[in-house]
């Protein structure tokens, strides 16, 4: 909780910080002898043996605007609990309502009008609540409409909200609690790190699991499983991989299937990791200090729809491309660069 600003005060006068994982130095916990120099000293053979498990911290801007996310989440549950007294006020009344409307601001205001049944006190209380719930409401609104407009999110926001199924809610949740997806070096890992696999205990031939992890990011997790619930109306290929796991036997492991999909396409739409590879390629293949000028055949690829940019180019047949003035050894598929320079070689020749 306080990690944050000790962070900021010392980084202005240290050479490097590191923040330890609270979870991983077990050496520590476990010692019978415990104080303060014990302590340092265990961290210290750590961080000198490149034993410790550090603790991603995220710049200061990220993290400003993830703690204006998360009061949105504690805005979001006082308008549920708020909405459940409401109802709770009504029934122990014994107020008959239309449940799917009650919290519909012309049919609650008919309510609190026409109904006989509501007495003075009763309808002041279900005034105040439901005052409350407009101001929370509009509180909410305002956070997400200024976290959109943010110039340091907006760019990449759009970008998450162009995948089926991902809304303003789940981008910049993704955005503000993952921060550089670059620090996850495989889709596995980010997958649990949103808390979406469960654990694994392995010895000898016996392996015990568990159904979903207890370390992981709660606020993440929360999130893209309300999204994987969601998600299969607007995919059909999520919607045929929701049916599919669901024929198993579990609607719950249907989901969390879905939920691990939306974090496999999210980390494939990284922009950034798609910008330094196409720079990355281009300062190694087209360098002139590169040695790179034995040509080498390449193929298209046969479909063409697996690159957004090209969907319009849908069934056109594999080309050869017999010279290419460059060394490929393996198709880029991030670099759009490479892509129009081999449309440009086929469709010369």
């Amino acid at each position: 909780m306080f990690s944050g600003w000790i962070y900021d005060h010392l980084k202005p006068h240290a050479a490097a910080i590191k923040v330890a994982h609270p979870l991983m130095p077990r050496a520590i916990a476990a010692a019978k002898k415990k104080n303060d120099r014990i302590d340092a000293n265990k961290i210290c053979d750590c961080l000198r043996c490149d034993f410790l498990p550090e603790y991603y911290m995220a710049p200061t801007a990220i993290r400003e605007r993830r703690r204006t996310l998360r009061y949105r989440s504690l805005l979001v549950r006082q308008m549920v609990q708020t909405k459940i007294k409401i109802s709770t006020l009504l029934m122990e009344a014994g107020v008959s309502c239309n449940k799917s409307k009650l919290h519909k601001a012309g049919y609650f205001r008919e309510l609190l009008a026409s109904n006989p049944d509501i007495d003075e006190s009763l309808r002041s209380l279900l005034g105040q609540c439901r005052e409350m719930v407009v101001r929370l409401s509009k509180m909410e609104t305002d956070l997400i409409h200024s976290l959109q407009q943010d110039r340091l999110l907006v760019e990449r926001v759009e970008r998450l909200m162009s995948i089926p199924g991902i809304g303003p809610i789940t981008a910049l949740t993704w955005a503000l609690e993952i921060g550089e997806v670059q620090r996850f070096s495989s889709i596995k890992k980010a997958i649990s790190y949103c808390g979406l696999c469960g654990d694994e205990q392995r010895s000898a031939n016996s392996v015990h699991r568990t159904p979903i992890s207890k370390q992981r990011n709660k606020h993440l997790q929360t999130t893209l499983i309300e999204a994987a619930k969601m998600a299969p109306r607007y995919s059909p290929t999520l919607a045929l991989l929701y049916d599919r796991e669901k024929q198993k036997g579990n609607a719950n492991r249907a989901t969390l299937a879905v939920a691990r999909k939306l974090v496999a396409r999210i980390k494939k739409a990284n922009p950034r990791k798609i910008e330094d590879h196409g720079i990355a390629f281009c300062r190694d293949h087209f360098s002139p200090n590169s040695g790179n000028e034995t040509p080498a055949p390449v193929t298209l690829p046969a479909s063409i729809g697996e690159f957004p940019a090209l969907r319009s180019l849908e069934g056109v047949e594999p080309v050869q491309v017999p010279t290419v003035p460059m060394s490929v050894k393996a198709p880029v598929v991030g670099s759009m660069i490479y892509i129009e320079t081999l449309l440009e070689s086929a469709f010369a020749t």
